[in-house]
């Protein structure tokens, strides 16, 4: 499957559920398209990932460690400012959240540029 026959992120908050679809689908490479080609990912914990290529190998490995489906997690009101977009989840377990920068593009979809998946509470983890 190319980009151009995937779906889209038609709205920033359409980002996490095309990522839980797409992780629980073993889409690695669906889910790099959904960050800009020079977006910066947090991740693993303690390092930046920078660039989709890079991103698409990190989520290989990710998958590949995966034994749980991935679940949407509870949004938070996103915040907008003109292009960006920034989202956010609640995690279940309460440990924290997950915190992304989305920037729509000249055609009105929207990609990651920033994205922390783990951002820990306060007095857990060295948060």
């Amino acid at each position: 499957m190319t980009e151009t026959t995937r779906e889209r992120a038609t709205a920033p908050e359409d980002l996490a559920r095309l990522f839980v679809e797409r992780a629980n689908a073993g889409d690695a490479e669906g889910l790099a398209e959904l960050y800009a080609p020079d977006a910066v990912l947090a991740y693993p914990p303690g390092s930046s990932t920078v660039g989709r290529d890079a991103i698409r190998a990190v989520l290989e490995r990710m998958l590949e460690h995966t034994t749980e489906p991935f679940r949407l997690e509870e949004a938070m009101p996103t915040v907008r400012y003109g292009d960006l977009a920034l989202t956010s989840t609640r995690p279940a377990d309460n440990t924290g959240g997950r915190v992304q920068v989305a920037r729509r593009r000249p055609d009105g979809t929207w990609l990651r540029i920033m994205d922390r998946p783990e951002v820990r509470a306060p007095g857990r983890d060295g948060g």
